[in-house]
């Protein structure tokens, strides 16, 4: 039992910690944080009232899970009502309240568990239940018709018309029915508020719901008013929606007379469920001590380890007090919540980047992801899969610490036989550690995974300051800083200078599954060119990131220095560094930046990267299909900065954003007669015969395919803008921001990416000439593989005087690590 200051204030910091993180992963503006935490008020309020009136001064362990749905709803009603001033953030809206719900079912499971069921926690329940629908209706309304609030007052609707007709406040007896109705309305809610399905079929839902819950009350109506001439010496508290028709959670069982015995089938009925949970808290906790991080390690032979924390706890279950047992199966479960938390996660950015999650700098990628994730499975997937995931999450940081507490209490009620298993396990685990033994050429059988990784985490947290630091330290030398009002970049005085990266463009797409093709097309493209007099110079550059987060490679690129997390990128921007863009813009180019699925403004564009202007999005009059991820074509996009840049005005240094490459490679553009582009509606019928993503993505090898037909789009689209625009004074470079996932590069694949430099002035490539990159549009294998942070300095010093480039020309290429 807590008392209910102590819980208050609780509640009062978790609501202000939640919506604290909704201002800061999806925005809250003003009006959400009032109502938010007006809610919360209106919460403490009533529970005080309600206890007051039960005559009860604490609150039970089912009271604290209806407190915990109470103040999810407090931020769903945050999100409903900042949704009115700004776009709604429909996924954690929705995935909330999916929380919300699901969390009906436990309250319940929690009072007859610890046999706690008490009349204010029913009512608690139902008023909360009542208010979530309300909020979900509210919210729902505005997609579909105010007709739909209809289903949120209903419960206010039935108790107003108790405090005016006394009949109404009979207490109605329990009904499975109204169980039944009010999961219904939840669901349908929780459905429509997701906005996955045709706006007839919700409407058509929702109308089944309402007539569902009409149903419902209409029944209990009928029953009070045959009954309304009963005589009542004290007609009861107006009943809420807990009792009328709103109630999920079970009236306790009635328990059996003292002296009754168990009837035989209950008795094997309660020894089976006993021996399920006892199984299911065993794998749950088991996967937090041996399970492995990575997906591609998931095998049945991974889980035969000897986890050394296993028998710590157990050996500390025998010793301690009931009190401290539980307090240090609570802590336990917690942290061992947190690590099979991290080892989901550290699986999904293996899957993804290659790399480990970080716990500091990687929650600010959810957003993208949920977005990438939405073009390639689509809406309604997309909201399985994050609603899966949330109640995957959540389900661990509950279910663990309950699993911890259930086994650690068998061992100490089977004292003797624990004391002995321990013991003998304990003499194993030191065996099996001495002589280092291992199933086949895997890990040893003695296991400290779940040690190790805790202190991973702290050394990352702990590493990841110290990385600021030197980061910081780095970025304050910078060669260029006191030299950008000199003659930098004098040998390109004239031309116009465009960095293009290519999506997803990696070493893969050379050297992997189908890359024959795009080798043909490389060659095909340096002959065309060389006929037309240009040439090109080819190599690799190790990228900062695998698998996505292009902002990261840009930075690098841009920067000269090794961008390869937010913290870094966050760091960056802060500072003062010379990026190639301000130093074409201070040596006199007009610096553009060609960002075309970008959804809104860059504000960093112009004030770090030095960009005079930034065309997003909105900025390119595309009025085509969307492909995919990819807002418009590349074709289009190229075309677009020709007429509005290249025709125009002279020197240009740009940087394009090339998107047509980016997952999930369906449906895809093909290339059109440059003077058919128009306004990108010739795109509707090449859209339309295109591959859907969720098709494609049925059978990884189409996938690898597609990524293959995505990259040749993309090449064969700057071969021919080059050919068609391109003249003397045009210096092209075309590299890769990552590889692609490792869906398509496979585990373990090299971080490097393709790099060409094309020009007409043969001036141009001398300067380069010392690199000993390949010639052509395609590097070999044996091409030269820098860092991509080198090529800042090595850039500039190339086409920059001599005495103000020595100090930044190193002696020979660096080499990727």
């Amino acid at each position: 039992m807590l008392s209910l200051r102590g819980t208050a204030t609780v509640g009062a910091i978790v609501l202000v910690t939640l919506l604290g993180a909704l201002a800061w992963t999806v925005g809250l503006g003003a009006l959400g944080w009032v109502v938010g935490l007006g809610c919360g008020v209106g919460l403490i309020a009533a529970v005080r009232r309600g206890l007051a009136q039960a005559g009860v001064d604490d609150l039970g362990p089912a009271d604290l899970v209806t407190l915990t749905r109470a103040t999810l709803t407090c931020a769903v009603a945050a999100l409903v009502a900042d949704s009115i001033v700004r776009e709604p953030a429909v996924t954690a809206l929705v995935g909330i309240a999916v929380v919300a719900l699901v969390l009906d079912g436990v309250d319940g499971w929690v009072a007859r568990r610890t046999r706690t069921a008490t009349t204010f926690g029913t009512r608690f329940d139902g008023e909360v239940d009542a208010f979530l629908m309300l909020v979900l209706s509210v919210y729902v309304a505005g997609l579909v018709g105010w007709w739909v609030l209809a289903i949120g007052a209903a419960r206010y609707v039935f108790a107003l018309a108790g405090w005016w007709l006394p009949w109404m406040r009979r207490e109605l007896p329990f009904r499975y029915w109204r169980k039944v109705a009010t999961a219904v309305q939840g669901i349908v809610l929780a459905f429509a508020a997701a906005d996955i399905a045709p706006l007839w079929i919700s409407g058509a839902a929702l109308l089944a719901a309402l007539a569902l819950l009409a149903e419902s009350f209409g029944r209990d109506v009928l029953w009070l008013w045959r009954r309304r001439a009963a005589d009542i010496a004290e007609p009861p508290e107006p009943v809420p929606v807990g009792v009328a028709a709103a109630q999920v959670d079970e009236v306790p069982d009635t328990p059996p007379d003292e002296g009754a015995r168990p009837s035989k089938r209950r008795h094997r009925r309660r020894t089976a469920v006993a021996m399920v949970t006892n199984t299911m808290a065993v794998l749950l906790v088991w996967f937090a001590l041996v399970a492995p991080n990575h997906a591609d390690r998931l095998t049945p032979s991974a889980f035969l380890h000897l986890p050394v924390e296993a028998l710590v706890v157990a050996a500390l279950a025998l010793v301690l007090p009931t009190a401290a047992r539980w307090a240090m199966a609570v802590v336990v479960g917690l942290v061992l919540g947190l690590l099979a938390v991290v080892k989901i996660l550290d699986m999904g950015f293996f899957l993804a980047l290659d790399r480990p999650f970080d716990p500091v700098g990687d929650p600010g990628y959810l957003e993208p992801a949920v977005g990438v994730l939405r073009d390639s499975i689509g809406p309604a997937g997309t909201t399985l899969v994050v609603t899966a995931l949330a109640l995957v999450l959540l389900g661990l940081l509950i279910g663990m610490p309950l699993s911890v507490a259930r086994l650690t209490g068998i061992v100490a009620r089977h004292r003797a036989q624990s004391l002995r298993a321990v013991a003998a396990l304990a003499v194993a685990w030191i065996t099996f550690a001495a002589f280092g033994l291992q199933f086949g050429q895997g890990e040893p059988i003695a296991s400290v995974k779940a040690g190790s990784l805790a202190v991973g985490e702290v050394r990352a947290f702990t590493a990841g300051v110290e990385d600021e630091e030197q980061f910081d330290a780095a970025a304050a030398v910078d060669e260029f800083s006191e030299a950008r009002r000199g003659k930098l970049l004098d040998g390109l005085r004239g031309k116009d200078v465009v960095i293009t990266f290519v999506e997803s463009y990696g070493r893969v797409a050379l050297e992997g599954p189908s890359s024959a093709k795009v080798r043909t097309l490389l060659d095909n493209g340096t002959r065309r060119l060389g006929a037309s007099g240009y040439s090109a110079r080819s190599a690799y550059l190790t990228s900062s990131t695998f698998g996505g987060l292009s902002w990261l490679a840009h930075a690098t690129l841009q920067s000269g220095l090794w961008v390869d997390n937010e913290r870094r990128h966050d760091r960056l921007l802060s500072s003062s560094r010379t990026t190639l863009t301000s130093a074409f813009g201070e040596a006199g180019w007009r610096t553009v930046a060609v960002m075309p699925s970008n959804p809104g403004k860059w504000p960093e564009g112009k004030a770090f990267y030095g960009f005079d202007k930034i065309y997003d999005r909105t900025d390119i009059k595309y009025r085509g299909p969307k492909f995919g991820w990819s807002a418009m074509p590349d074709q289009f996009v190229l075309a677009a900065f020709q007429r509005r840049e290249l025709s125009r005005r002279r020197p240009v240094m740009a940087e394009i954003s090339l998107s047509s490459s980016h997952i999930p490679w369906a449906p895809l553009p093909r290339m059109v007669p440059w003077n058919r582009l128009g306004d990108g509606s010739v795109y509707e019928r090449i859209h339309s015969q295109g591959r859907s993503a969720q098709e494609l993505w049925r059978d990884t090898d189409d996938v690898k395919a597609a990524y293959s037909r995505s990259i040749r789009y993309s090449l064969r689209a700057l071969i021919a803008f080059v050919e068609k625009y391109g003249d003397r004074n045009l210096v092209l470079i075309v590299l890769g921001d990552h590889q692609p996932t490792t869906l398509v590069s496979g585990n373990g694949a090299s971080h490097d990416v393709p790099i060409t430099i094309i020009a007409k002035d043969p001036a141009v490539l001398d300067r380069i000439s010392e690199w000993g990159w390949n010639a052509g549009l395609r590097p070999s294998p044996e091409t030269p593989v820098w860092r991509m942070d080198a090529f800042r300095d090595r850039w500039i010093a190339a086409f920059s005087p001599e005495s103000l480039s020595t100090s930044t020309r190193p002696a020979s290429p660096p080499r990727s690590p």
